[in-house]
């Protein structure tokens, strides 16, 4: 393909339509008094146009979730959001007309507009934000109530323990108590003297004489020897609890809860560490992500949570604000449509007329200044004074 000169024709009219379009441009924003910057007006309405779909889509994402599988309930959720839409819609044009209207008033209530919009805006991007972080909350929370369900039933768990062992404790020692007292028994029993047996002699009622064996025993063999048996009793019946109590004892196992325990806190830890904010939590306060409170928690979680949400809310409505460039001079008079008095002129122009002549006069004066002061012209009375003496000096010479 042959390449040809382009025609010069062709480009200066092109040049001209370019230079007749910035001007019909230029005077038209003359006119007005402002120029927008289509361009960031654009990227604002973009902005917009991402945060109004991520708010719908999280809208429909939480009406599906906390519904419960009722569709009416899932279409009354979402009527609010879109609300909150065509809200958060005329943020922009708000930002716009805060800036081109000449009315403080207009100004004023598209100012109240822009807030009131960008309040609807930090609600919709904050519900975001904390949809953002629940999963990883509700993780760190559920883990966090299994580890309290594990640390209880290790508190129960050494409670029992604690109580078995005393009840071990109490069977043990009353049971030396009676091995003691059966001891003693034994003792005292074994220490009594022996039974005194003697023979007796007599005679019955027929006169006939007889003889038997009587054997005495000590009064206080009887008692002690019920003591012995009933302490031999209690010895059995103490045995049989203690036997129990051991055996109940020796079924409560520290060591599985333990182990519950230390799985909760791995699990727990875990939980946290995936979590950013209890991260960022525990950076900021300088203790351990698994040490960090709710309390701490939420108090960052608002950090984290609304002041995103504001510079969202406000990101596009200052970029709209700075699209728009407001003349400080919009347009001088005669652009303005104004008609000048002919009779006003004169006094109009006088003060101007003034300062011309005035400045003409001072630069004159100056230059005359300098031509005498330099040689090259004379002063006009020097010059009346000089003539008469020179023609007196030619008329003597004259004479002579």
């Amino acid at each position: 393909m042959r390449n040809t000169p382009p025609s010069r024709e062709v480009q200066r009219e092109r040049r001209a339509w370019i230079l007749e379009s910035d001007k019909w441009t230029h005077d038209r924003h003359v006119e007005k008094g402002y120029r927008i910057k289509w361009g960031y007006v654009g990227i604002a309405y973009l902005v917009e146009a991402m945060v109004i779909g991520a708010s719908l889509a999280g809208a429909w994402l939480f009406a599906g979730v906390y519904s419960d599988g009722d569709s009416q309930s899932f279409y009354f959720m979402l009527l609010a959001p879109l609300v909150y839409a065509a809200v958060e819609l005329c943020r922009v044009p708000l930002g716009i007309l805060a800036r081109t209207q000449r009315s403080y008033l207009v100004r004023g209530l598209a100012v109240l507009g822009i807030i009131f919009a960008a309040g609807v805006t930090t609600k919709s991007v904050s519900q975001l934000g904390e949809m953002m972080f629940h999963p990883r909350l509700m993780e760190a929370a559920k883990t966090k109530t299994a580890l309290k369900d594990a640390q209880a039933d290790r508190s129960s768990l050494d409670t029992r323990i604690a109580a078995a062992d005393a009840r071990v404790a109490q069977y043990t020692t009353e049971l030396d108590q009676i091995e003691k007292r059966s001891a003693e028994n034994a003792a005292q029993l074994a220490g009594l003297p022996a039974q005194r047996c003697e023979r007796v002699y007599g005679t019955n009622s027929k006169g006939v004489r007889y003889q038997n064996l009587k054997c005495v025993t000590d009064p206080r063999t009887a008692t002690i020897a019920a003591s012995v048996s009933k302490a031999s009793a209690d010895r059995n019946g103490v045995t049989k609890l203690l036997e129990e109590a051991r055996t109940a004892r020796a079924g409560l196992d520290r060591g599985a809860t333990d182990r519950r325990v230390a799985d909760a806190e791995q699990k727990y830890r875990q939980a946290v560490n995936r979590s950013q904010l209890h991260s960022f939590t525990a950076m900021v306060y300088g203790v351990d992500p698994i040490d960090v409170t709710d309390a701490q928690v939420h108090a960052f979680l608002r950090i984290f949570v609304f002041v995103p949400a504001l510079c969202a809310a406000f990101a596009s409505t200052i970029l709209a604000l700075c699209a728009v460039s407001v003349r400080k001079t919009f347009m001088d008079e005669d652009e303005f449509g104004a008609a000048v008095n002919p009779e006003a002129s004169t006094y109009m122009l006088a003060p101007f007329a003034e300062g011309i002549v005035r400045e003409v006069n001072t630069s004159l004066q100056k230059s005359v200044r300098d031509a005498v002061a330099s040689g090259a012209a004379i002063p006009l009375e020097r010059r009346a004074v000089a003539a008469p003496n020179q023609n007196a000096a030619g008329g003597v010479g004259a004479g002579a």
